[in-house]
């Protein structure tokens, strides 16, 4: 007796997996290549420093560092570490031969002031940010200037500038001025590519969950359904679940931002009211006389 021939589904069911196999794993590899070179770019955006200013042997060193960005009261937090070169410092730098001050631009809130032959340490100072609003979320953008001058022994003395940014949520370009020969920058922040990247992702993937949740419930109610509890129960998840993940947004956005208004409002008011659409009409149907209910 000839053994039984495979049937057809079994000999196409090894050819059909793995048209399902590479084209995923394809598509796994172009996005973690995808992935790993915009998280090169963005963290060399991050390591690069850049430099204004004087370049003489006796100058002053002004290493600045963005330390935090907070769009909500429009200012942003600089790290400020001072050292002399040359005959202005002693201690390989780490101290002024005489009082040293450093004078600011106007959207630096505070000059700052170090004492002769004392070791100096690193300090922070705000500056005011502007051209821009937080309610722009995650599009906002705004503008500063950052700017020394630095008077030692009561005589000004050359000073270089050397800036970079070590903020995650925000991204900096810098314009330095046309002679080179001022301590000075001019500063664009912007939120930075990794997050832009995920609020996008947010608003897409708020738009799909109220659209799921919308052809739910057209189901529901074209097919009588009733009132099926494990759909409620779902619709219901969704509708708390969307404001959970609205406030996982990076930065802490306000309400009422340009993420609310493109997607979270109308994704909760969507959800809402097919919650309220299936239950009104479950209800009606689970009502209905016994003889008058669809087959």
């Amino acid at each position: 007796m000839a053994p039984p021939t495979p049937s057809p589904r079994a000999r196409r069911s090894g050819p059909s997996l793995l048209l399902v196999l590479i084209p995923l794993a394809v598509l796994i590899l172009a996005a973690v290549s995808v992935g790993s070179w915009l998280q090169y770019t963005e963290r060399q955006a991050k390591d690069t420093v850049y430099t204004a200013g004087s370049r003489a042997v006796d100058r002053v060193d002004v290493q600045a560092t963005v330390q935090n960005v907070d769009a909500a009261a429009g200012e942003l937090v600089l790290r400020v570490r001072v050292s002399p070169r040359g005959a202005l410092g002693e201690e390989k730098g780490t101290a002024p031969v005489a009082d040293l001050s450093l004078q600011t631009s106007m959207a630096t809130l505070s000059d700052l002031a170090f004492e002769a032959h004392e070791r100096l340490a690193p300090k922070d100072v705000r500056v005011a940010i502007t051209g821009g609003s937080i309610s722009d979320y995650p599009f906002d953008t705004y503008d500063t200037d950052i700017e020394f001058w630095a008077v030692l022994g009561g005589e000004p003395v050359p000073v270089r500038l050397l800036f970079s940014n070590a903020d995650t949520l925000f991204s900096v370009s810098v314009t330095p001025p046309p002679s080179g020969q001022e301590a000075a920058v001019a500063l664009k922040l912007s939120r930075s590519g990794s997050l832009l990247t995920f609020a996008v992702f947010m608003m897409v993937a708020m738009w799909a969950l109220a659209s799921s949740v919308l052809l739910g419930a057209w189901y529901l109610t074209t097919r009588r359904q009733g009132l099926v509890w494990p759909a409620l129960a779902w619709m219901a998840a969704t509708l708390f679940a969307l404001a959970a993940f609205r406030n996982t947004a990076p930065g802490t956005p306000p309400i009422g931002c340009v993420l609310d208004w493109f997607a979270f409002f109308w994704a909760e008011a969507v959800i809402a009211l097919c919650l309220i659409a299936v239950v009104t009409f479950g209800i009606r149907t689970a009502l209905r006389p016994a003889g008058t209910q669809p087959v």
